[in-house]
């Protein structure tokens, strides 16, 4: 029952049209308008091994997701690996940067990373909401209320850098895309 906007669909709209794989990074609390946005689009989805991730594997497989394993506590490197197969294969990604255990709203390198050694573009996804629970989680889980209007916010950007290294040292300069499509998703 949600009415849903966009704000700056046109940079997915290009780059798939472009046949260029993208790399989407939102914030771990922002994670349920992004699956619904992109319900059935065969995105490959970055889950933790954790037993918490079970319970959203499940419900990204129903929702048409794929499904890459693993995070920076548990699993990392088979993870890296499984984004950068899933993006040279022309498939989508999904990240949260700040997942799963945060904290919340800081931008940690594995997109960034996975990103560099694929030669895909991020593109930061943010939604807001007019009426919406927050759990009392590390990430204030966002849950937008019935018929509540729902924005969700892009941007882009390239990683730049010829090494991995190179890639992790942006993490601040995509910690601010991450907050200015923050409050673009905020204003809409």
């Amino acid at each position: 029952t949600w009415r849903m906007r966009t704000s700056g669909g046109e940079i997915v709209t290009g780059l798939r049209a472009a046949k260029q794989p993208i790399v989407f990074a939102l914030w771990h609390g922002h994670m349920l308008p992004g699956l619904w946005q992109h319900r059935g689009e065969g995105v490959a989805v970055l889950i933790s091994e954790h037993r918490d991730g079970e319970i959203i594997a499940g419900i990204a497989s129903g929702l048409g997701f794929r499904t890459v394993r693993g995070s920076t506590y548990r699993g990392a490197d088979r993870a890296l690996v499984g984004l950068v197969r899933e993006l040279r294969a022309g498939h989508d990604v999904a990240v949260t940067p700040d997942g799963p255990r945060g904290p919340a709203g800081h931008f940690a390198p594995g997109a960034l990373v996975a990103a560099q050694r694929a030669s895909a573009p991020i593109v930061s996804v943010a939604a807001a909401a007019t009426r919406a629970w927050h759990l009392r989680s590390w990430d204030g889980f966002m849950i937008p209320k019935p018929f509540a209007r729902v924005t969700v916010a892009y941007g882009t950007a390239r990683v730049q850098g010829e090494t991995a290294r190179d890639a992790a040292a942006e993490a601040p300069r995509f910690q601010e895309l991450m907050d200015l499509t923050t409050k673009r998703a905020a204003r809409s």
